[in-house]
């Protein structure tokens, strides 16, 4: 689990009572340790400029700079940090263009204590976590073929390993598994991983998965 390690999580919303509701339903849980809070854009900023954590829990509708444009400015400076949006927003439109700027994972509000720590391990361990409302949204995209802001080149060439190990990612493998059915070691595995997402320009998984399959790489 995330190496056993202590986990730092930030939380960043304009609701103080949605904010007491995460910090006490990840009090008791093992690894996690709330580092700071934020009550909109602009202090989730200077926060992140103090003390950075590991796991940004962020929401878009933010005074003085709103999650969309918040989530472009961390990603040019903090590629590292995990972010996960928590939004009453469910469309479908809003979950695909906040995974294609660089959100590691989508929840809505209503999300449990359950759900929340399990998209934190989640990320952590694997990059990413995808739940109904991530899949259901890119899902959409492909069957529209919507036009949308390209991140990534038209046409990267990927070794008959990467490929496999690509496939493997799309059918939600952890990094042990795929390390078992490649026959490599789980580090072996994670360098590959992170060497297919700069071949295609992607800062998460969900992205370089997105690249696969809106270029048929992948079934």
């Amino acid at each position: 689990m995330a190496g056993d390690r202590l986990i730092n999580v930030a939380i960043a919303d304009d609701h103080k009572i949605f904010r007491d509701g995460i910090r006490m339903s990840l009090k008791y849980r093992d690894y996690i340790k709330i580092l700071w809070e934020a009550d909109d854009g602009k202090h989730m900023l200077h926060k992140l400029k103090i003390k950075t954590p590991d796991i940004l829990l962020m929401d878009i509708q933010m005074p003085e700079i709103n999650g969309l444009h918040a989530l472009q400015l961390i990603r040019k400076e903090y590629e590292d940090i995990k972010i996960i949006i928590v939004s009453m927003y469910d469309d479908k439109e809003t979950i695909t263009k906040m995974m294609e700027y660089g959100a590691n994972a989508y929840l809505s509000k209503t999300s449990d204590a359950e759900e929340i720590y399990k998209a934190i391990i989640s990320c952590m361990n694997e990059d990413f976590y995808f739940n109904d409302l991530v899949n259901a949204a890119v899902l959409l995209k492909l069957q529209h073929r919507r036009k949308v802001r390209r991140f990534y080149p038209s046409s990267v060439n990927f070794n008959d390993k990467e490929l496999k190990i690509l496939k493997l990612i799309t059918e939600d493998k952890t990094t042990e598994e795929i390390s078992e059915n490649v026959f490599l070691s789980p580090r072996t595995v994670e360098t590959i991983r992170q060497n297919m997402k700069s071949k295609v320009g992607a800062k998460t998984i969900a992205g370089l998965v997105m690249y696969a399959m809106r270029n048929k790489l992948v079934e």
